[in-house]
C-alpha cells in the first residue's frame, strides 16, 4: 500500500515563502487563507538572536479526526493516505476545523466550504510531486512513499531524527520534522499576537470574513517604538510615574530573550458563535422539560392533564424547531443541510445527533396526534417510555459531538456529558416551572436559572475555541 507524507527539513527552510506562494497559485487559493504557511520565531536578544522558521500544513494524518467528525464524508482517507476533500459534498459546518489540532483548515471564503492541502493529489495522480515540493530553492520539503524502503523520504526518515507536531493528539501526523525545536512547534510556547508583518486582514479571514467590519486589531506591546517613547516619558516623568514606567519597561526586558513568535497566518476566529451556544440551550430547554415532566408522571408525583400536555407539546415543539433552526443557521451553506441526513457519516455525532433531535420531535408529533385525535392517553405514557432516553440522548449528544473536535479542550473533558446533563435538568426543571405555574417569584426563579445555563454553555463553546492551535 502506498502511504504518502512530508518531511520538512528545518536546517534548510529559509522562510522565502515559495511554498505559500506555489500552493496558493496551484489551487487558485482566496487571499487571506492558505493551505500552507510559514511560522517564523525569534529567540535570544540583540545582538544574538536567531530565527527559526517551520512549515506548517494538513499532516494527512492516519487517524484523522476531521473525516471522523464530517458529517458528510466531504472529508476521507484515499487508498493512498492522502486525506482529501469534496467541496460539492461539504455543508460548511467548521467541524473539520475544530477537530483538526493542527489549524489547517480553512473555510474559503468564496464558497463557503472547507478546504485544505490535498497533497496536490492532481499531481500525484501523473506521476508529479506536490507544487511545493517543486519549487522549494533549498530542497527543504520531501514528499514520497513513506511505506516504500527504497523511496527518498524512508530514506530520510531512517537517517535523520525526526518529530512531529502534537504527538499527543493520537492523529498519528503523516508530516515529520528534522532538526527543529519545541518551541516552534508546541502552539503555547510562543504568545500569539493579533497582528504580524503582512498578515494584518483587514477584510476577515475564511468563515471570519463576514464578521469583517467587526474586527479590531491588536498592538504588539512589546514593540521597539513603545520601547522608546516609554523612556522618553520617564525622563521627563514625576517620580512616581517614573517608578511605573520603569516597572513596565522591566516586564519587556524579562520578556525579550522568551521565543518571540513574529510571523504566523492570521487567527480563524472563532468558528462556532452564538448560534452553536443558543442552541445548546434551546435543545436544553425542549428536552429537559419533556424529561423532567414525564419522570414526575410516571413516578406519580404529576398529573397530566391535557391542559399541560398541550403546553408541553408545544413548547417542547417550539425550542426543538428553534434548534433546529439555529443549526441550519451555523452552516456557511445552510441550502445543503439535508445532506447532514441524505450523505451520511455515521462516525459523525452530528449525524447521530440529527437523527436523535429527528427522533425526538416524532415523538412530540406523535404525542401531539394523540391529543389532537381525542386517542386513549395511555398511549401518551407508552410514547414517554420511548421519549425519556430520546430526550436525554437529544440534552447530551453534543457533549459527544464537542469530544469527537480533537483540536480542542473539548475532548479533554471527561465531566462533559455530565455537565450538560445537569443544564438539560436545571432547564427542564426551569421549563416546567414557567408552564405550570403563573406566580411571579417563581418565573423570576426559572429565569435566573435558564440565564445561569446560558451563561455556562456560552463559557462552554466560546473558551476553548481562543486557544491557539498552531
Amino acid at each position: 500500500m502506498v502511504n504518502y507524507g512530508f518531511v520538512i527539513d528545518n536546517r534548510k527552510c529559509i522562510g522565502c515563502h515559495a511554498c505559500t506562494v506555489a500552493c496558493k497559485s496551484e489551487h487558485d487559493v482566496p487571499i487571506g487563507v492558505n493551505r500552507t504557511h510559514v511560522k517564523y520565531i525569534e529567540k535570544g536578544t540583540y545582538p544574538d538572536v536567531t530565527r527559526e522558521f517551520s512549515v506548517h500544513r494538513c499532516n494527512h494524518c492516519e487517524d484523522s479526526p476531521c473525516t471522523t467528525i464530517c458529517p458528510t464524508t466531504a472529508l476521507f482517507t484515499r487508498d493512498d493516505g492522502i486525506v482529501d476533500f469534496d467541496d460539492e459534498r461539504c455543508i460548511g459546518c467548521k467541524s473539520c476545523m475544530q477537530a483538526c489540532p493542527y489549524d489547517a483548515l480553512y473555510i474559503d471564503p468564496n464558497k463557503g466550504t472547507a478546504a485544505k492541502c490535498n497533497y496536490c493529489a492532481h499531481r500525484i495522480e501523473h506521476s508529479y510531486e506536490p507544487s511545493c515540493v517543486i519549487v522549494c530553492p533549498t530542497e527543504a520539503i520531501i514528499s514520497g512513499d513513506l511505506d516504500d524502503p527504497n523511496s527518498s523520504i524512508s530514506g530520510y526518515l531512517t537517517e535523520h531524527e525526526t518529530t512531529v507536531r502534537k504527538p499527543e493528539s493520537g492523529a498519528k501526523p503523516n508530516v515529520f520534522y528534522v532538526d527543529t525545536s519545541e518551541d516552534i512547534l508546541d502552539p503555547h510556547a510562543t504568545e500569539r499576537t493579533g497582528e504580524y508583518l503582512w498578515t494584518d486582514q483587514a477584510a476577515g479571514v475564511g468563515h471570519f470574513a463576514k464578521y469583517a467590519d467587526k474586527r479590531t486589531g491588536a498592538a504588539d506591546t512589546q514593540s521597539m517604538i513603545i520601547q522608546l517613547a516609554l523612556e522618553k516619558k520617564a525622563r521627563k516623568a514625576a517620580p512616581r510615574d517614573q517608578a511605573i514606567i520603569r516597572d513596565v519597561m522591566s516586564k519587556l526586558e524579562e520578556d525579550a530573550g522568551k521565543p518571540k513568535r513574529s510571523y504566523d497566518q492570521p487567527s480563524k476566529g472563532v468558528l462556532w458563535g452564538w448560534e452553536v451556544s443558543a442552541y445548546i440551550m434551546t435543545k436544553a430547554i425542549a428536552s429537559g422539560t419533556y424529561l423532567v415532566a414525564m419522570a414526575m408522571m410516571l413516578s406519580g408525583m404529576l398529573e397530566m392533564t391535557d391542559e399541560m400536555w398541550w403546553q408541553l407539546i408545544i413548547g417542547c415543539t417550539a425550542f426543538l424547531g428553534i434548534t433546529g433552526v439555529l443549526l441550519v443557521m451555523d452552516l456557511d451553506r445552510p441550502e445543503r443541510f439535508l445532506y447532514v441526513m441524505l450523505r451520511p457519516n455515521w462516525d459523525s455525532w452530528l449525524v447521530k445527533g440529527a437523527y436523535i433531535l429527528a427522533g425526538f420531535g416524532g415523538i412530540l408529533a406523535c404525542s401531539g396526534a394523540v391529543l389532537l385525535f381525542d386517542m386513549d392517553r395511555v398511549y401518551l405514557e407508552y410514547l414517554a417510555y420511548a421519549g425519556v432516553p430520546l430526550a436525554v440522548l437529544t440534552g447530551v449528544y453534543t457533549a459527544w459531538l464537542l469530544g469527537q473536535a480533537r483540536g480542542r479542550s473539548w475532548s479533554e473533558d471527561k465531566f462533559l456529558t455530565a455537565k450538560m446533563l445537569i443544564e438539560m435538568l436545571i432547564a427542564g426543571v426551569a421549563g416546567l416551572i414557567l408552564l405550570a405555574s403563573s406566580g411571579i417569584l417563581s418565573m423570576v426563579i426559572a429565569v435566573v436559572m435558564l440565564a445561569v445555563v446560558s451563561k455556562h454553555a456560552h463559557n462552554t463553546v466560546i473558551k476553548p475555541q481562543l486557544e491557539t492551535l498552531h
